[in-house]
């Protein structure tokens, strides 16, 4: 008795209801298949060129290799499968291999995944900082040069987003540039900071490759303390002697590359890859983080102010809560918890006096460059005005 199923030539959308008959000749097996109210004989598919396509679970779809790609003989009811199943052994037993080739697929592709990981967790920060080593430093420059232009144009767009001060010899300005050179002094960059303070609603900093500094208006309105602004400040330094702009460009570029190159799209697998490519590239990323925090501390240390202002004012800026926390592998920034406890282990042995960065006249000058408010002496009215890099009782 033939077995019930529906055909489709690959050709035409028609649809045939057929009897499927299998027929051995001196051990070469042929899939016959017959209209099912006619007996007319529609196709003869080789036994050797079947096989399954995935379908739904109570159908049993079968295509051949020597056929159009769309020609397919369905299948349905568990009873039928089983008879098609019965009478041509092979099949069963070319699904059952095409389903552990899947398997050693996906498993080949997973310790890969892995092992790139791995690789570039231990290998990319060496790596990138080799290469940065030995790249000139008017190559990054020109790239940050770049980089600045391009953000600049973008931030513009509908936005109040300007330069405060565009006098470089205004109090304000001499007072951070001069800022800027004592922390970078020592570090053997070969960079000249450019700082710029910028109108923005977004409360940020960061520094781009090169020596280009950017401080955001709404980040400045939030400081408090002196120390809170040059610790940031120090903070994106750091950034620049370390030159983790341009190693971090170069772990993203070769993080993407080569697990696009090893993975590829034709495995499936592109969502793990950039899962993959997100956990290594943040965690360089929070690494260097760390570095600059440390950076930050040291310039505190030298230059005589709190350098637990960088965590003070993250905080203040946006607490870290339950999601935050959960989220924290994939973060850029450590916790500011985590860093305020680091930067407070750090802080100058003797806190009964600390050095204010700059003179209040300079932090009133800061203070107000984009149009923000005056804020109160940072001195006991009682005792004489401080001067840069004098001590004062801390608060």
């Amino acid at each position: 008795m033939s077995i019930a199923g529906r055909y489709y030539n690959g050709a035409v959308a028609e649809v045939w209801p057929v009897g499927l008959d299998y027929e051995a000749l001196d051990n070469v097996g042929t899939l016959v298949i017959r209209n099912a109210q006619t007996q007319v004989e529609l196709a003869r598919w080789s036994a050797a060129d079947l096989f399954a396509v995935h379908g739904r679970a109570d159908e049993l779809r079968i295509g051949a290799s020597s056929q159009p790609s769309g020609a397919r003989v369905v299948v349905a009811g568990a009873e039928e499968i089983a008879r098609i199943h019965a009478t041509i052994p092979a099949l069963g037993e070319k699904h059952r291999l095409d389903r552990w080739v899947q398997v050693r697929i996906a498993a080949t592709a997973t310790v890969a995944l892995a092992a790139v990981i791995v690789a570039y967790l231990f290998g990319v920060p060496i790596i990138a900082n080799r290469v940065v080593g030995l790249l000139p430093p008017a190559w990054e420059k020109n790239l940050g040069d770049t980089a600045a232009a391009q953000m600049e144009a973008s931030l513009a767009e509908g936005t109040d987003f300007r330069v405060c001060d565009t006098n470089p010899n205004s109090l304000a300005n001499k007072a951070i540039a001069r800022f800027g050179a004592q922390a970078l002094e020592g570090s053997g960059s070969p960079f000249t900071l450019d700082i710029k303070v910028v109108k923005s609603d977004i409360p940020n900093a960061f520094a781009l490759p090169g020596g280009k500094v950017y401080f955001f208006s709404a980040l400045l309105d939030r400081a408090e303390r002196q120390d809170e602004f040059a610790g940031v400040l120090a903070h994106e330094v750091g950034h620049v002697a370390y030159h983790h702009g341009m190693e971090q460009l170069i772990s993203t570029a070769g993080t993407g590359a080569l697990i696009g190159f090893i993975l590829g799209d034709m495995t499936g697998f592109s969502v793990a890859a950039s899962l993959g490519a997100t956990i290594i590239d943040t965690s360089f990323s929070r690494d260097a983080e760390r570095q600059a925090d440390d950076f930050a501390a040291q310039v505190a240390q030298r230059l005589g102010f709190k350098p637990a202002g960088v965590a003070d004012l993250l905080l203040r800026v946006g607490e870290d809560d339950d999601f935050s926390r959960a989220l924290a592998l994939f973060s850029t920034h450590p916790l500011t918890e985590d860093r305020k406890l680091a930067l407070e282990a750090l802080t100058v042995a003797n806190t009964a006096e600390v050095a204010l960065p700059f003179t209040d006249a300079e932090w009133q000058a800061i203070r107000t460059m984009c149009g923000g408010s005056e804020a109160p002496p940072e001195v006991n009215p009682d005792e004489p005005g401080p001067r840069q890099g004098g001590k004062t009782k801390n608060k």
